[in-house]
């Protein structure tokens, strides 16, 4: 099971390539094979996730209803922004073009480790999140952990 931590920033070559952060690719489980599945996040955002972890995802799209509309038109829409790419041997990732329009990623990406997936932003937005937010972090901790008994 790959897991993923932490977050930085790095370029995006012509070719839209970037190189995935060293801490995060030394979690990166043998059974992905380098292989990653990069798709449109909830906000304007891209989710790459390992093979491994797709899989386990896609378990889970299997499970839903083609009879309810919701779950018909997330399973399309997800699949439909859906590719498989390879690491190269550099450990670069190719976002294709059609992402990289879509999360307006450009010259640099900022990688977030997402525990089973890795989050990549154009820094520009993603610091508009975070600013964006009503309420602080303390506040949001407090609701979500304070909900665990």
């Amino acid at each position: 099971m790959s897991s993923f931590k932490g977050s930085d920033t790095y370029v995006v070559d012509a070719k839209g390539r970037a190189s995935i952060p060293s801490k995060m690719r030394k979690n990166l489980e043998p059974q992905a094979r380098r292989t990653f599945v990069v798709t449109r996040g909830i906000e304007k955002c891209l989710y790459a996730y390992p093979l491994d972890e797709w899989q386990r995802m896609e378990m889970s799209i299997r499970l839903l209803s083609s009879a309810n509309e919701k779950d018909r038109f997330f399973a399309r829409t997800l699949m439909q922004w859906s590719e498989e790419v390879q690491l190269d041997s550099q450990f670069r990732l190719l976002i294709p073009k059609t992402l990289l329009d879509f999360a307006e990623i450009s010259k640099e990406v900022f990688f977030i480790g997402v525990i089973d997936h890795i989050e990549l932003w154009k820094p520009a937005h993603f610091k508009k999140y975070i600013e964006s937010r009503k309420e602080s972090y303390e506040k949001v901790v407090e609701h979500v952990m304070g909900q665990k008994k």
